[in-house]
């Protein structure tokens, strides 16, 4: 067989056709730049920005994504040496996001074609339906944000190495099951040899997942589906293979009961919830329909659905309110019937069922995270196609009777129509995403109900003033942002832009944003977004390019305070406050220790007390503060920072 031969039946030039179909419709949206939380992690991440690819500065920026207890080092090293090369440029930041998902597209093709092979009625097609499984899943609208929204690197990053892990894995398996049949003096050396492989293929790339995304500790659990569906936990021979079952208690059984133990004491407390819109209760019934949702948006998606922004959701606080909940419940107990069912039958689509619905288990059940994100469909999605893809493809070896051959033309024709309209609509979401202005329009159309998307288009239409109270775009702030502010469940972001705005333009503050701010904060446990609002406003007066009143701003402060438990970073920024703008040093002292207290293990509190003891001129408490910061120092991350202070510590 000639090579290009061999490449056609391998599917590759499907797969590089599918290649340049990504690029093409992923191009226009490179332009755009940055997005929400692409500003917490990237733009205003002092850490990813580093000077020098010196081992600290590589550590500061490992360890300095705020979107984690677990820092994700992985993934921000990747920020760092984007920004090493390019500086904080969007366009190359994307580029790189695009790049992943290629390589992504690559091992999904050979992990699916190795599915593929495994079925006799897929055999023989294996790698054309491998290339047009893994080339709609790169163009799917549903996975856009895991490509174009520049920080869920995270998640396409991650996914990388759970790719990785489940190609090893079910390479290893299928070389234990030829050693089954070879002669028994390699047989024993073929099987330890397999076995080491699948031990590495699930730990190895799991750990290297977990250092961009915790997603990537569901690795073990796909595996375990596909031994189950695919393999069956057994040799050749039919018997039990008891290496394999002993394999997954150590690396899904034990971990997965250990994991449980240590989150439930905290997920069953109330405050854990606090600072959401939801309870666990209520978050598992409004789970149901959102994971039913996915699969709409997977398979038929529409521009208003894909809207980027979804803090619109109704959540359930019932069975039947909305009622949606209960037939989405029942719609997913149904998939799952079906999935468990047809498992000898049609074992991939029994595989891509539970995929789909595996890879839920850890974002859309009990933990306390924000309740949809199109991005939790990276991994998942590429189940659906699976399930779906080889049916409508109706190939010749999966026909049966003269009914089902007259099936054959309408399923692919349904086929194509559906590939087509998610190029169609991926590449003109794409191409919104351009321009920033563009993006934000659209995404407000999209989602009108939506604070976050209201608030977005206010904030754009403010950098566009470039702050002329003459700009067209000024008067064209308001009417977004006060609509944004006035939403059920918004946060302080829209009142916060609007006395911004106006301070920064010199114009007068209504006493409504004011109040409606405050009440806010009253009302409910600051959230990140909070924070991040008073900080802003914070900053605005630090830098004298505000002129905020200090009883408001006092007031906002203390009824964020008023909350049992206050975050570290508000204390913090209320002692900034006190320190450069009400002067009270007493105050701003007070507030950093609390923070130091409350989170110990951020330098960033210690230092900023280590400056204020020195500047009050308290030799004795900055030492003591500067030793405990010293005990950060990792891998040398501060190391220029300790310099700097134990140098006026020693210059006093």
């Amino acid at each position: 067989m000639t090579p290009i031969r061999r490449l056609h039946q391998g599917g590759w030039w499907w797969l590089l056709a599918w290649f340049v179909v990504t690029c093409f419709v992923y191009l226009p949206g490179l332009s755009g730049g940055f997005l929400f939380d692409d500003y917490p992690n990237i733009v205003d991440n002092r850490g990813v920005q580093p000077t020098e690819a010196s081992v600290g500065s590589l550590v500061r920026a490992a360890l300095s994504s705020p979107a984690s207890d677990f820092k994700r080092p992985l993934a921000s090293l990747s920020f760092a040496a984007n920004f090493l090369a390019t500086g904080l440029d969007p366009f190359w930041m994307k580029l790189t996001n695009v790049i992943i998902h290629l390589l992504n597209g690559l091992v999904a093709f050979l992990l699916v074609r190795a599915l593929l092979r495994t079925q006799t009625c897929t055999r023989m097609y294996s790698g054309a339906l491998a290339a047009w499984i893994t080339g709609a899943w790169m163009v799917l609208p549903v996975n856009l944000t895991a490509v174009l929204y520049i920080v869920q690197r995270m998640e396409s990053l991650a996914n990388l190495f759970v790719l990785l892990g489940l190609l090893g894995y079910v390479t290893a398996r299928q070389r234990m099951r030829i050693s089954d049949g070879a002669p028994s003096d390699r047989r024993r050396s073929m099987e330890i040899r397999a076995v080491l492989l699948c031990s590495a293929s699930l730990s190895l790339p799991m750990i290297a997942g977990l250092l961009a995304k915790e997603t990537a500790v569901m690795l073990p659990l796909y595996a375990a589906l596909v031994e189950w569906v695919v393999f069956g936990f057994r040799r050749t021979d039919s018997r039990t293979d008891w290496r394999i079952a002993g394999l997954f208690v150590l690396l899904l059984v034990v971990p997965m009961a250990i994991g449980l133990a240590w989150l439930l004491p905290g997920i069953l407390r109330p405050e854990t919830w606090a600072a959401r819109d939801f309870t666990l209760a209520s978050r598992l019934l409004s789970e149901a329909r959102i994971v039913a949702t996915y699969v709409d948006w997977i398979i038929a998606p529409l521009p208003d659905a894909l809207s980027f922004y979804h803090d619109d959701f109704q959540v359930s606080t019932g069975l039947l309110h909305p009622w949606t909940t209960l037939a989405s419940l029942a719609a997913l107990l149904s998939l799952l019937g079906v999935g468990l069912w047809q498992r000898r039958r049609h074992p991939l689509f029994s595989l891509g069922v539970l995929l789909f619905l595996g890879c839920h288990l850890l974002t859309g059940t009990i933990l306390p995270l924000e309740l949809v994100y199109e991005h939790r469909n990276y991994f998942a999605s590429l189940g659906v196609l699976l399930a779906i893809m080889p049916p409508l493809a109706a190939l010749p070896s999966s026909m049966g009777g003269p009914t089902a051959q007259l099936l054959r033309l309408p399923r692919r024709a349904l086929l194509l129509a559906m590939v087509f309209w998610w190029i169609a609509l991926t590449a003109f979401t794409a191409k919104a995403w351009g321009d920033p202005l563009r993006l934000a329009e659209e995404l407000a159309a999209r989602a009108p109900q939506s604070p976050r998307a209201q608030y977005e288009l206010g904030r754009t239409y403010i950098i566009y003033s470039r702050y002329d109270p003459s700009s067209p775009f000024t008067k064209l702030a308001y009417a977004p942002l006060e609509r944004a502010a006035a939403l059920p469940g918004s946060s302080i972001l829209p009142q916060q832009a609007l006395i911004f705005m106006n301070s920064r333009m010199h114009l007068s503050l209504k006493d409504a944003w004011w109040d409606s701010m405050i009440s806010k904060l009253r009302a409910r446990r600051p959230g990140v977004q909070d924070e991040s609002s008073l900080g802003a406003l914070t900053q605005c007066q630090v830098e004298h390019a505000c002129d905020l009143p200090k009883s408001r701003m006092i007031a906002a402060y203390l009824a964020a305070l008023s909350h049992p438990n206050p975050s570290a970073r508000l204390l913090a920024m209320y002692g900034d406050y006190a320190w450069n703008v009400l002067g009270d040093r007493a105050l701003g002292l007070r507030m950093l220790s609390e923070a130091v207290a409350a989170d110990p293990a951020e330098p960033a509190y210690r230092i900023t007390l280590v400056r204020m003891f020195l500047a009050e001129g308290d030799r004795a408490e900055a030492g003591l503060a500067l030793h405990g910061l010293e005990s950060l120092n990792i891998g040398g991350r501060l190391d220029g920072t300790i310099r700097e202070l134990h140098a006026r510590l020693d210059a006093m």
